[in-house]
């Protein structure tokens, strides 16, 4: 089944559309691009979290109508045809916490939003649409993330692990020892901390929309105090199932970096520092040897450079530049995939919910095949 997969990712740098041959356990890119977002649309869903509930509404509708029109143009300009979409959509919210008790109980209210319209993209590209991946993971108790894990266990399980360095770095590996939340061998997969979402950021106060293989952070002192404060971070004790959302780099993050006096420079190298030390921490406690390495941060040479310092024994994989850039739209390809087959696409053992799930509704006519 040809599936088109469509990620919007908290980065902002733009969507990624990879149309992928898919069957029960492989996923092959045909044909990929990525469509930076205008500015206009970069700072509206930069601050979408805090407008009005009619601008909210709009957005929603108004994306997916973009959504819609870039697939149609982007299967016009490469000749090629889908028998479906999968969209991830562009996270607004990511709140699972909100359905956890005080006993530690899931009171089932927790939220995650994911807009762009699915009707809206079904009606601009003519196609089945799949997409609201993350929603009844949550309602089952679990933090409706990382999805991706399912694509690693069937298309990459050669590695110990896969790191994806997006706008967050999450992590996924299967389990060699066993512990309360999951047994030896099930797949494990958790946000680790802040990635390019935060170095971004900083890249930006230079003009730049990011760090070119770690140049600047490459040329800045660590400083250590920072590094210190940031590494103490509460998220950091937690146990996994974890993840993290925009709220959290809002709320609790930017605001340690924000309020340090460093140059630019300095912030480069010790928020990239932090980044390789929390990688590693996990890379060593789970006894990782072979690692994966994907999304826009696997092109960040320096940042690369620090993990493996900091853990000299992983042996570290960049795939071709097909991969590195797009496995995430790929993956939920293949979550789409398995959605209209009515498979598991989503692990209770990496979101912690109560059972696993077939996650994602689907708009427009089914394919006929």
């Amino acid at each position: 089944m040809m599936i088109l997969g469509l990620m919007s990712g908290t980065s902002l740098d733009g969507v990624d559309l990879a149309l992928c041959r898919v069957g029960d356990s492989h996923a092959e890119i045909v044909a990929a691009t990525t469509v930076p977002y205008a500015d206009q649309w970069r700072s509206r869903l930069a601050s979408l979290e805090n407008a009005s509930a009619l601008e909210y509404a709009k957005a929603n509708v108004e994306l997916g109508h973009y959504f819609g029109h870039i697939i149609s143009d982007f299967l016009a300009d490469k000749n090629v045809h889908a028998d479906a979409v999968a969209s991830h959509g562009h996270t607004i919210f990511h709140q699972p916490q909100n359905g956890a008790a005080a006993d530690g109980d899931s009171l089932g209210f927790g939220l995650t939003t994911q807009i762009g319209d699915l009707d809206a993209i079904a009606a601009e590209c003519g196609l089945p649409v799949v997409g609201n991946f993350r929603t009844l993971d949550v309602a089952l108790g679990g933090q409706g993330a990382p999805l991706v894990p399912i694509g690693d266990e069937l298309l990459f399980s050669q590695f110990d692990a896969c790191l994806n360095l997006g706008g967050i770095a999450n992590v996924s590996f299967k389990s060699k020892v066993e512990s309360g939340k999951w047994k030896v061998g099930e797949r494990v997969a958790f946000d680790i901390c802040p990635c390019n979402m935060a170095l971004n950021r900083l890249a930006a106060q230079l003009g730049l929309p990011f760090d070119r293989g770690g140049e600047n952070a490459r040329r800045g002192l660590l400083d250590y105090y920072l590094n210190e404060t940031l590494n103490r971070l509460d998220y950091y004790r937690f146990d996994a199932p974890k993840s993290l959302g925009k709220e959290w780099f809002v709320s609790t993050f930017w605001p340690v970096v924000e309020a340090s006096s460093l140059s630019t420079v300095d912030l480069l190298r010790t928020v990239t520092e932090h980044i390789a030390f929390q990688i590693a921490a996990v890379v060593r406690r789970q006894g990782v040897h072979t690692m994966l390495v994907t999304g826009g941060g696997a092109f960040n040479s320096f940042l690369l450079e620090c993990v493996k310092q900091y853990e000299p024994q992983v042996e570290i994989t960049v795939p071709d530049d097909l991969i590195v850039n797009y496995k995430e739209a790929m993956i939920f390809a293949l979550l789409g995939y398995l959605r209209l087959k009515e498979r598991v696409n989503t692990l209770s053992s990496v979101t912690g919910a109560r059972c696993n799930s077939v996650g994602g509704n689907i708009s427009g006519l089914l394919p006929q095949n």
